[in-house]
């Protein structure tokens, strides 16, 4: 049962990722990163998919062994907040208590991505 479990939450995480590729204000790494987590305790198969794919796969084996963030990664990271944020403001016009809210939102997640090391070589 929760094997099962597992490997639905695995394909949520999958398919917020694949959503968060094409939508500026959508991550796409962290739902890739979680979506491992939950294949490797449901689908070894699924789990080893993502980790060989030649576009994230580089990037969830080094956060996997490292914990670690490339410089480019931390660059688009924030460089997709920031764009996320403008995108935000432009289109719902925030009150100002919200609009701070998610602001310290996306800070207090640049800080975290931009404080991780970066890989060895």
């Amino acid at each position: 049962m929760m094997k099962v479990l597992w490997l639905v939450l695995g394909c949520v995480m999958l398919a917020l990722g694949v959503i968060g590729a094409f939508l500026p204000v959508m991550p796409t790494t962290i739902f890739l990163i979680l979506a491992v987590g939950c294949f490797s305790r449901s689908s070894p198969r699924l789990e080893k998919w993502l980790l060989e794919s030649p576009t994230y796969g580089p990037a969830l084996r080094t956060w996997r062994e490292q914990g670690a963030v490339s410089r480019k990664g931390k660059t688009y990271a924030c460089l997709g907040m920031a764009a996320g944020y403008a995108l935000f403001w432009w289109s719902a016009h925030p009150s100002w208590p919200l609009a701070v809210g998610v602001g310290l939102f996306f800070i207090a997640s640049a800080a975290y991505v931009v404080s991780r090391p970066a890989p060895k070589s």
